[in-house]
């Protein structure tokens, strides 16, 4: 076959499909107008078919679920109502009565927990994020590396949990440094073990900050609601990995 015959049956075969094509959208068109006629007749009392009907929504995610990080960022006029809480903190009203009663049951059992951060107006976010940027710098960092390396522990303005009012840094009396050493506390065993139970997760787990960004956080403690945090408790896995498995 010479080029010239090769080309015009390709341009054939190809108005073909144009054809084709054009004349299934037609009839799908034709369909969705008589399906339609015959339900508005019937007064809606036939649904339309699920392939006409049916609409993907992107529902606004339930508050407790909200997610935030580098990827997600707090949305405009996002609405917080505080409440104060016993030792001058503030954290999203909602949490309050399962905050409480986590933390009345940790002391019941004779431990010694502290809110040590909980809600954090933007401002003081900037000011927490720009302090440990400055503390890279000072150790020798370029700006821009000083900024990748404080993200990895402060989290982005805009970005932050404590943004929510749905997230408190929990310590120990005993021992108020926020690194790995919290880990070993009596206080953050109990809570890594319970914290469901009252719908709270250790945000920030060892093994998953490729996915959350964040460095490991053994006090970083994230309300979302007991349903959520009993499965993301059972199945090991961390806000992004369960909201991934709602779509």
């Amino acid at each position: 076959m010479n080029q010239a015959t090769y080309k015009r049956k390709y341009n054939t075969e190809d108005t073909k499909e144009v054809i084709i094509k054009a004349f299934l959208g037609v009839l799908v068109g034709f369909l969705f107008i008589v399906v339609y006629s015959v339900c508005y007749t019937l007064g809606g009392k036939i649904k339309l078919p699920e392939m006409f009907s049916k609409v993907q929504m992107i529902d606004k995610p339930a508050w407790n679920l909200q997610l935030v990080n580098a990827e997600n960022v707090i949305p405009d006029q996002y609405d917080i109502d505080l409440i104060l809480l016993r030792n001058g903190q503030s954290v999203d009203r909602r949490i309050y009565d399962e905050l409480q009663e986590m933390m009345d049951d940790a002391r019941a059992e004779g431990l010694t927990p502290l809110i040590c951060s909980s809600y954090r107006s933007h401002d003081k976010q900037i000011s927490l994020f720009n302090q440990e940027v400055s503390a890279y710098m000072n150790q020798g960092y370029s700006r821009e590396e000083a900024i990748e390396n404080a993200s990895k522990w402060v989290a982005i303005p805009g970005t932050s949990e404590h943004e929510l009012g749905l997230a408190v840094d929990i310590v120990s009396v005993g021992n108020q440094i926020l690194d790995q050493s919290q880990e070993q506390t009596p206080e953050q065993k109990w809570l890594m073990d319970n914290c469901y139970k009252y719908g709270f997760i250790l945000r920030y787990p060892a093994d998953k900050s490729e996915i959350t960004g964040i460095s490991y956080e053994p006090w970083h403690y994230r309300y979302v609601g007991k349903s959520a945090a009993k499965m993301i408790k059972e199945q090991n896995i961390c806000l992004e990995e369960y909201l991934e498995g709602l779509k």
